[in-house]
């Protein structure tokens, strides 16, 4: 193994590696997404993309075009808007994004932690089997979400929040720099 890595730091094998790699998942995933950091200066992207091919083949996210874990559940890739270089946030399992009727929109460095749910439209309270107008839930540079946290919809978190584990995020905090936790979330400290 540690052969293979050493003959992918030489740039003629590293670029024939990533142009293989690209035909062959070719099928699975658009090209744009096949690129940025997790496949050029690291390999681990291409380890994602492989792992949920068999997945792929029978059915289960199908429908997004580029690596994420089996055990993800995203309603519409359309509206799903993150950088490139940010394809971490679809590895972590048991995420839950449930933006069938509005925009989630991840900015760069962030990180979303296993069994997190980002939720963008509610069920009506006067009748459940109706949702109300989605509103779009978005995630500012550097955020860290923590395991089993979830963001209900037209939420904002500002450059730099951490959302404890478990947090139940019902209301924006857009200035960031902070640590916010609990069930309804609240302010716990500053960021400096």
């Amino acid at each position: 193994m540690e052969i293979i890595k050493s003959l992918l730091h030489v740039p003629f094998i590293r670029s024939l590696f990533i142009f293989v790699n690209r035909i062959l998942l070719f099928p699975f995933y658009k090209n744009e997404f096949l690129k940025g950091y997790y496949f050029e200066q690291k390999t681990m992207g291409w380890l994602w993309a492989w792992k949920a091919v068999p997945f792929k083949l029978v059915g289960v996210n199908n429908n997004i075009p580029w690596p994420a874990s089996p055990n993800i559940k995203l309603h519409n890739y359309k509206n799903f808007i993150f950088p490139q270089d940010s394809i971490n946030i679809f590895q972590s399992p048991g995420c839950y994004y449930n933006n069938f009727s509005a925009k989630i929109i991840i900015e760069e460095g962030v990180y979303i932690a296993p069994n997190v749910g980002i939720i963008t439209s509610n069920h009506d309270l006067k009748n459940p089997d109706l949702h109300l107008p989605g509103e779009d839930v978005v995630i500012k540079k550097n955020s860290w979400i923590g395991m089993n946290a979830v963001i209900l919809p037209g939420v904002i978190l500002g450059e730099n929040t951490v959302v404890g584990a478990g947090a139940v995020v019902t209301k924006s905090f857009p200035n960031g720099n902070c640590v916010i936790a609990g069930n309804p979330a609240k302010f716990v400290r500053e960021i400096r």
